[in-house]
């Protein structure tokens, strides 16, 4: 069983841990034990002028394209930002997956699954991705691997019940077969919900308990924040982000530093166009 933990179809198990993060992972058993939030509010000019000018190159790139591939290029260089918590063990995730709903025509409801990136990509790499992603999920019926799997469950009485706790079971001791994590929506480098395409406000989504989705990001509809410019002040459209982390995974000072990278990439996202400088990875 010790072989078992310490790696998994999704991860392997980080081995030179602080003291600190090694006990908080006892202290805070659960993810939703040690969710820490925060808001950030991104300037939407810069990435509308830099939608503009490459829309004018013959390229057509969304909103949502920018924020993956900001926050795809800020996990190569802070690689913690990847990291999860399984029965008080943290792990280095082998992947990066992005869980997210696309909403069928003429349906209140959507589907959930996941789109899967590679470090090195780009921002028009990301962007086919998403395109990929979005055209076959918002066909009519179970169009993914975790549609097909909830009717499977949901065919026979008692069988999501049973399911369900095995699937826990499995997850806890590092035994989920990698097909059941394939499917799982639950398992993702970060989940990210564009609610201003409801025309609503963002949020801060709880995090699962089941499964390792360490962060799940929001965004909403765009307001004006007051800023201070030589000595007056302005108002800047901006685009709220509602970000919930699991604490465990990395300190704050981390974080800290991640969000500020990530809003560098955000004040200018053409630099998103090129591979990363650097990939670092996790040990």
């Amino acid at each position: 069983m010790k072989g078992k933990t310490n790696m998994r179809a999704d991860g392997k198990k980080i081995k030179n841990i602080p003291p600190m993060y090694a006990v908080a992972a006892h202290i805070m058993a659960k993810r939703s034990d040690a969710c820490n939030s925060i808001e950030l509010n991104i300037p939407l000019e810069p990435i509308q002028k830099y939608l503009r000018d490459v829309r004018s190159r013959g390229h057509n790139i969304s909103h949502l394209t920018v924020i993956i591939a900001a926050f795809l290029r800020v996990t190569a260089e802070y690689p913690f930002l990847n990291r999860f918590v399984v029965n008080k063990t943290i792990y280095a995730r082998n992947e990066y997956a992005v869980g997210m709903v696309v909403l069928k025509p003429g349906q209140l409801d959507g589907t959930m699954n996941k789109m899967y990136f590679d470090l090195e990509d780009d921002i028009f790499k990301v962007q086919e991705i998403v395109d990929k992603y979005v055209d076959e999920n918002r066909e009519e019926g179970d169009t993914n691997a975790t549609d097909k799997l909830i009717s499977v469950l949901l065919k026979i009485p008692g069988l999501c019940r049973f399911g369900v706790c095995m699937f826990k079971l499995l997850d806890k001791w590092g035994l989920l077969p990698r097909s059941i994590i394939k499917a799982s929506p639950f398992h993702t480098s970060f989940v990210i919900s564009n609610l201003a395409s409801i025309r609503t406000n963002h949020i801060f989504h709880h995090v699962y308990d089941f499964g390792t989705t360490s962060m799940i990001v929001t965004m909403g509809n765009s307001r004006e924040v007051p800023k201070r410019v030589n000595g007056e002040i302005v108002y800047e459209k901006c685009m709220p982000f509602g970000v919930v982390m699991d604490e465990r995974i990395c300190s704050g000072s981390y974080y800290a530093l991640a969000f500020r990278r990530l809003s560098e990439y955000l004040r200018d996202p053409s630099a998103l166009e090129l591979p990363p400088k650097v990939v670092n990875h996790d040990t």
